[in-house]
């Protein structure tokens, strides 16, 4: 299991970006989410530390946000793969 979290400084989702990766406390329609979801996926594409953002969030089982470019949805999905 990967934890360790020394990548999370360089990560581009940190400050400005950040409201992108996790929806708002208020609720959002689809096209709003999916429009997010592109923005966010897009700062992940250039992130230097995509690679260990991703394996961070796949170890520990995150259960919400974008992570290394994977929904909370596509997380599971390829977790299952990987188990099965």
């Amino acid at each position: 299991m990967s934890t360790d979290r020394s990548w999370q400084p360089t990560a581009l989702c940190s400050g400005n970006h950040s409201h992108l990766f996790f929806p708002p406390s208020t609720q959002e329609r689809k096209d709003e989410r999916e429009r997010r979801e592109i923005r966010a996926k897009a700062v992940c594409q250039i992130c230097p530390v995509q690679g260990d953002c991703r394996a961070y969030a796949m170890s520990i089982m995150e259960p919400y946000g974008i992570w290394g470019g994977l929904t909370e949805t596509e997380r599971r999905h390829a977790l299952t793969k990987v188990s099965a």
